[in-house]
């Protein structure tokens, strides 16, 4: 089937309840909302897009209501829209700046958020600074990232006369040419009425007291509230005034949009891109490949290492191949190997699905030093990766050393502090590696029992388990590193953990970006989505998104009904 023409016009998401209802028997035709681009003072200075995003309202029209603003300025260079609130985009019609107040889990969320807010204001009450100070200690992200505010913002006001913190600090002082604004700190109490009923003392309320206190202060400066925490808006929403969450570290704002890796092609892709053709074979890491170098007019949407896929329903054979090369309109495809067949097993591990088959290609390529494999509960992530990790560790001694870790982050009331060593404490966490160890050690059904006993102790002896607290500062060479529930990572974490890369080491990341137990962490903001993001397209790397559970009946029903 022929691949679906992309809109012409910009498109917004609908809300719940314009999408259209399913009945048996008819097809339902997906409905685009169209809106207009805001139309902006050419005398006016140019407006960068809102860095923020605003929960949507109900009570609105549909086109305020969509969540995509189609203007070029709103429009990062990710390609992907930014919803703008109402307030947000009275200020860009106006052509004046807006000021952000911040609050105070958004500095610790993301400490260099003071610098991208482009040429927007910001403005800090007393009390986010004050509880800033109070998270400073301790080894956690959080105080991390606590402690490298105060030093930007000591950096700051170091070398500032006192009357000019009332005409605000330039951002870009410390090198920051994106940040255009200014900073401005609470220098006196607001004088704000809030409803009768909230506790004065309370720091959400005293900042909600400042939001008011500003737009009483400046009636013609759009001010608006920026947080991460949900019941912070609420009641910022239910008092009247502006909020936002803050969405600087989002790489997707829909993350149906996320890379999955597999495209598949139109059934009359040969004929359209078979105009001199060139083929040839090769052997490679001891298999032989089939090659193909051919231009056509799909050729640019393809990247490298993307798997691609025909399966005619007219009885042709399927074609299942990898993207290796991209040279302007020409591309050259490769043929995979057949990991379904049982002669291609992997430590007795068979493809059950297209999408393993793909992921196997990856695991099993020594040319492929980076792969990320997102698929929900029982896709067979974690078994994929520990089988080819065994077989190139056992068997072709690819890497010396399968090292394995994972976020500690419990999904209910946590234990407590656990005895032992690393790899004891480590050990309550890695339940889902034993499960998949005890599969693959039951493959080898030739082995008695002694012979099995003998195979787990040298499975175990080549498998370490790590912490991701004494990380920092390791090189690992030659490892087989495997990051489970990579999901519950911050960009910045993943990025402390990837360049832990030494010589011929190789990195996996598992993930299912729908289980996210971090606090302030979402689908868009992951560092799981992050990397997949930023390392599609390179030669060393390769992603997958696996679609089919194949656990059991029982969990594929729950995961669809429950």
């Amino acid at each position: 089937m022929p691949l679906p023409k992309l809109p012409t016009k910009p498109a917004a998401l609908l809300s719940v309840q314009d999408y259209p209802k399913a009945e048996a028997g008819k097809a339902v035709k997906p409905r685009i909302a169209v809106v207009e681009p805001i139309t902006r003072n050419k005398e006016a200075a140019p407006q960068a897009r809102n860095k923020t995003v605003e929960n949507r309202k109900t009570d609105k029209a549909p086109a305020e209501n969509s969540r995509a603003v189609a203007d070029k300025s709103t429009k990062p260079a990710d390609g992907h829209l930014r919803p703008k609130s109402s307030t947000s985009r009275a200020a860009d019609k106006t052509g004046v700046t807006k000021l952000f107040v911040l609050d105070t889990n958004v500095l610790m969320h993301d400490p260099t958020s003071l610098f991208r807010f482009e040429e927007h204001d910001i403005y800090l009450p007393m009390v986010t600074l004050e509880e800033l100070d109070n998270h400073k200690k301790g080894m956690s992200e959080v105080a991390r990232n606590a402690r490298q505010v105060s030093r930007s913002l000591d950096a700051l006001v170091g070398d500032v006369v006192d009357d000019q913190i009332d005409h605000g600090i330039l951002l870009s002082k410390l090198g920051n040419k994106d940040a255009k604004g200014r900073l401005f700190f609470q220098t006196k109490l607001q004088n704000a009425d809030l409803p009768e009923g909230l506790p004065v003392g309370k720091a959400d309320n005293q900042i909600l007291g400042v939001v008011r206190g500003l737009e009483a202060e400046s009636p013609g400066r759009a001010v608006v509230l920026v947080s991460k925490d949900i019941n912070m808006r609420i009641k910022a929403r239910a008092m009247g005034l502006p909020a936002e969450d803050y969405f600087n570290d989002h790489v997707l704002e829909d993350t149906d949009l996320l890379y999955s890796g597999i495209q598949q092609l139109p059934d009359d892709f040969w004929i359209k891109h078979g105009k001199g053709i060139e083929s040839w074979q090769e052997n490679k890491h001891g298999s032989g490949y089939t090659y193909y170098r051919l231009s056509g007019p799909l050729v640019p949407s393809l990247l490298v290492n993307q798997f691609v896929f025909i399966e005619p329903k007219n009885g042709e054979p399927a074609f299942y191949g990898q993207v290796t090369q991209i040279n302007g309109k020409t591309a050259v495809l490769q043929t995979l190997r057949d990991y379904g067949h049982a002669k291609n097993s992997v430590w007795g591990i068979t493809a059950r699905n297209r999408e393993q088959n793909f992921a196997l290609n990856l695991l099993m390529n020594p040319d492929c030093d980076f792969v990320t494999l997102l698929g929900q509960a029982g896709t067979g992530k974690t078994l994929l990766a520990l089988a080819a990790g065994l077989a190139q560790v056992l068997e072709t001694k690819t890497y010396n050393e399968i090292i394995v870790t994972r976020v500690t982050v419990p999904v209910g009331e946590d234990i407590g502090f656990l005895p032992g060593t690393e790899e004891e404490k480590m050990g309550p966490w890695m339940g889902a590696f034993d499960d998949n160890l005890e599969v693959l050690n039951k493959s080898d059904s030739d082995a008695g029992e002694w012979g099995r006993a003998a195979t787990q102790d040298l499975i175990r002896s080549r498998i370490k388990i790590k912490s991701l607290n004494f990380m920092r500062g390791r090189t690992f060479v030659n490892k087989f590193l495997i990051i489970d529930e990579a999901q519950n990572l911050t960009p910045k974490q993943i990025k402390t953990l990837v360049t832990r890369a030494g010589p011929g080491t190789k990195i996996i990341c598992l993930g299912n970006i729908a289980q996210i137990d971090t606090p302030y962490l979402t689908e868009g903001s992951s560092g799981l989505t992050y990397v997949v993001d930023r390392f599609k397209g390179w030669s060393h790397s390769g992603h997958v998104t696996l679609a089919r559970g194949e656990r059991s009946r029982l969990a594929d029903h729950a995961s669809d009904v429950l």
